[in-house]
């Protein structure tokens, strides 16, 4: 966005007016409560804050409030805050190449100040009295002297207040608070040395203390359980840029990419290069269409990096992208050390030379480093149990297939011969050849059953688990569990809250056998992100969680033809045998007809 903003009119083009101006920036930067706490917990870890205190009441949309104990600011400072471009960060174009600040643009302030109703209070150490202003929509109302400790409160009300197309499109409460709480968290995460308090409606959701142990803060925000799982993956230092944090074991991997955090000079970042680094490093251990979880800490030189390409900076754009990617992939796979003592290990990397040096546990490193001196330190390696990726269901090799299409559901008889691939069982049938896939059969199966059960008697049978399993789950994916409490106890899955971002799982489907009840919630939750798309949030019809439900339980069918006939069965009963609740097939047909273009042209 330029310096000058024109508005089309019917005889001429005006200059936008200051307020109008920042309501327009703020609809890039501020997109919901969390794009707010973001932007002021930048300024106040900027500041220098030790302690950041996050408040909010119904979402984020009654209040949001920012307190630290940072530099504060004097009077003059905090009314050239409120104006656009304003910014104590940048004094010529070459500081923009090398951008050490997690804010800069000087327009986050005067954006959130015109679509809510805020108030700055604001006081540096060497000053006996505060300053406290008060501003509507942009309007500066009140300018007074206060009494507080050093440090600066942001306080935003009613957000949205005069921009009502804007907030009609905020989500419910647990939504966007929950949203809020992952940027919190966030930030803990990048700057382990700060402490964070979280406030929701009232109540404390978590208070972190500082610390100078990542593994610490990682287990404060994320539960016991996932602390105690943590492989460490040991500083790695290559080309001006070294990388360190934690990963968990592949059992651990998830759908999408919500559960790696990446930060890189302290500013939480998505690339999807690193990402895929991340998976490559477990060599293969993690099944297709998983992601690990991981939490890295990267380091470089800032020149190395551009992150003015995104209005509210969530993308950066790496100068050499290659040896990033190179850095995170030689890191990743140091994880799995052979020796339990080994002082240091070289790798030999695609390009470069990449050290691996061991390093205290969660010692934090300052954001630009000297070279790291090849000093021998003792480190013990964790073990680690990393799973062969299985066979996955691939299309036939024959270009043109027929799906079955009988009017008549009564079940065709089959002779059945043979498995292909571990994945398709193959049968003759009057016309030709046919594949049936258990999975996708049994996707069927259960998603028909589910919906019955639930017609018939108002809920599938469900199994008490012997001991109750209690998952730590992240803010957003709780929001998708309680958003669904109805819809899992419908389906014989009993959860409750279990305090903070914990919930605890008393009973399972009876119809599958669940080994891992964690896995198995964690994937559904997956699953059900995808459903919803942009209805995240809302409740799901209850069509839509019974397909989730069925496509999780089918993953657990064996291709067994010892089980080939009971299944046909259970398939053939269905109103639509022929295919999954989401179109794909169950059977394919490949004609005898089909078969003799092949062979005799």
């Amino acid at each position: 966005m330029g310096e000058a903003l024109y508005l089309f009119g019917m005889s001429k083009i005006q200059i936008l007016p200051d307020v109008l101006a920042s309501q327009v920036a703020a609809g890039e930067v501020v997109e919901r409560p969390a794009s707010v706490v973001k932007e002021m917990v930048e300024n106040s870890i900027d500041a220098g804050a030790k302690h950041v205190e996050v408040e909010i009441h119904k979402g984020g949309a009654s209040l949001i409030k920012i307190t630290d104990d940072g530099g504060g600011m004097n009077k003059e400072d905090a009314l050239m805050c409120l104006e656009r471009h304003a910014t104590s960060k940048l004094q010529n174009v070459k500081q923009l190449a090398a951008i050490s600040t997690m804010g800069f643009r000087g327009e986050a302030v005067p954006s959130v100040a015109s679509v809510s109703k805020m108030r700055i209070m604001t006081r540096q150490v060497e000053s006996v009295e505060g300053t406290e202003i008060i501003i509507d929509g942009g309007v500066v109302k009140d300018i007074r002297v206060t009494g507080m400790q050093p440090g600066t409160v942001f306080e935003i009300k009613n957000l949205f207040f005069n921009v009502p197309a804007r907030r009609k499109f905020m989500r419910t409460e647990s939504t966007e608070s929950a949203h809020v709480e992952h940027q919190v968290k966030l930030h803990a995460l990048a700057y382990p040395e700060v402490r964070f308090t979280y406030k929701k409606d009232g109540r404390v959701v978590f208070d972190v203390p500082a610390t100078r142990d990542r593994r610490t803060r990682i287990a404060g925000l994320s539960g016991a359980e996932i602390g105690r799982a943590l492989i460490e993956v040991p500083l790695t230092e290559q080309s001006s840029m070294e990388v360190l944090g934690y990963v968990l074991p592949a059992d651990y991997a998830r759908k999408g990419r919500r559960q790696q955090f990446v930060f890189l000079n302290g500013r939480p970042v998505e690339d999807a290069a690193i990402s895929r680094a991340i998976k490559d490093g477990f060599k293969g251990g993690v099944v297709d269409g998983l992601n690990p979880t991981a939490w890295l800490w990267i380091s470089m030189d800032p020149a190395l990096v551009d992150v003015n390409v995104h209005p509210a900076k969530k993308e950066v754009r790496f100068h050499k992208p290659y040896d990033v990617r190179n850095l995170v992939l030689t890191a990743v796979e140091a994880r799995r050390l052979p020796e339990a003592n080994a002082s240091l290990v070289a790798v030999a990397p695609l390009r470069g030379e990449a050290k691996i040096i061991s390093r205290k546990s969660g010692e934090i490193s300052p954001v630009v480093r000297q070279p790291v001196q090849e000093k021998a330190v003792q480190m013990e390696a964790p073990k680690v149990e990393v799973k062969q990726s299985s066979p996955e269901p691939f299309p036939d090799p024959i270009p043109q297939q027929e799906v079955l299409e009988i009017e008549d559901v009564e079940r065709p008889r089959f002779k059945i011969l043979s498995v292909l691939h571990d994945t398709y069982i193959l049968m003759e049938g009057e016309d030709g050849l046919v594949l049936l896939e258990p999975k996708a059969a049994r996707d069927r199966v259960a998603y028909e059953g589910v919906l019955l059960a639930v017609k018939e008697s108002g809920g599938i049978e469900s199994q008490g688990l012997l001991v109750p399993e209690v998952i730590d789950l992240e803010a957003r994916d709780l929001d998708v569990v309680m958003s669904n409490l109805e819809n899992f106890s419908e389906a014989g899955i009993s959860i409750e809250p279990f305090g903070g971002s914990s919930i605890q799982v008393r009973s399972l489907p009876a119809l599958v056998h669940v080994e891992n009840p964690r896995e198995f919630i964690t994937t559904m939750i997956d699953e059900l992100i995808d459903t919803q798309g942009g209805r995240r949030g809302k409740q799901m019809a209850f069509e839509a969680f019974a397909e989730t439900l069925s496509n999780r339980i089918s993953k657990y069918e064996r291709c067994d033809l010892r089980g080939v006939d009971n299944l046909l069965d259970e398939m053939f009963a269905c109103d639509l045998p022929y295919c999954t609740p989401d179109g794909r097939p169950t059977l394919i047909q490949i004609s005898i007809k089909e078969l003799e273009k092949k062979f005799k042209g």
